[in-house]
């Protein structure tokens, strides 16, 4: 099966984003979740936000890159939101990317050099969301499509950022269903 790479959103590690990855691995998938914030975890994406600023940026993407040290070079990087950054920044960088898988949020390709060749890739995000969709996120993902030779933009309906992780108000379990069918066929897919 496919081993997977996935950096949390801003709200830490949480029991969402565990019971996400619990869903993952019992498909038979590998997955590693780094905690980026030393075991804290926020109430808000502000508070997650403000600590990952006062850490600096710099250090959380280190904390990614040596998460990646130990892992084999195959690997699908995943992230969620805030775990986009260190997710893309691996997938364009470190050689053997098998795939990535972004939740959330997605970043201009030429922020890390070009999109690398053979490398597929999926964008989830909410189609009202006005982060996704009002902070340059969605179009980031439209570039990222047009540029790579095997991604897709999925948008589902709603106005919630965090609407994939099952432990908050903003959960909508119908978009994280249709959400999990597509990464697990991703995932045994690039696997």
């Amino acid at each position: 099966m496919t081993d997977v790479l996935l950096f949390h959103h801003a709200l830490g590690l949480t029991d969402g984003i565990r019971a996400f990855t619990e869903e993952v691995r019992a498909a038979g998938h590998t997955v590693h979740t780094p905690d980026l914030f030393d075991g804290r975890t926020f109430d808000s994406i502000e508070a997650g936000v403000g600590y990952a600023r006062e850490v600096g940026w710099d250090e959380i993407m280190a904390r990614g890159e040596r998460a990646a040290e130990s892992l084999p070079d195959e690997l699908v990087y995943a992230g969620f939101s805030l775990g986009v950054v260190p997710a893309q920044r691996l997938a364009q960088t470190r050689p053997g990317a098998t795939g990535a898988l972004f939740f959330y949020s997605c970043l201009p390709v030429d922020e890390f050099g070009s999109w690398p060749e053979g490398v597929p890739a999926q964008i989830h995000g909410a189609d009202a969301d006005p982060i996704f969709m009002d902070e340059g996120d969605v179009d980031a993902a439209r570039e990222l499509v047009a540029s790579a030779d095997d991604a897709e933009l999925f948008l589902y309906p709603g106005d919630q950022h965090y609407f994939a992780d099952s432990t908050l108000p903003s959960y909508d379990p119908d978009a994280t269903a249709l959400l999990m069918r597509r990464v697990l066929d991703f995932l045994d897919r690039v696997g």
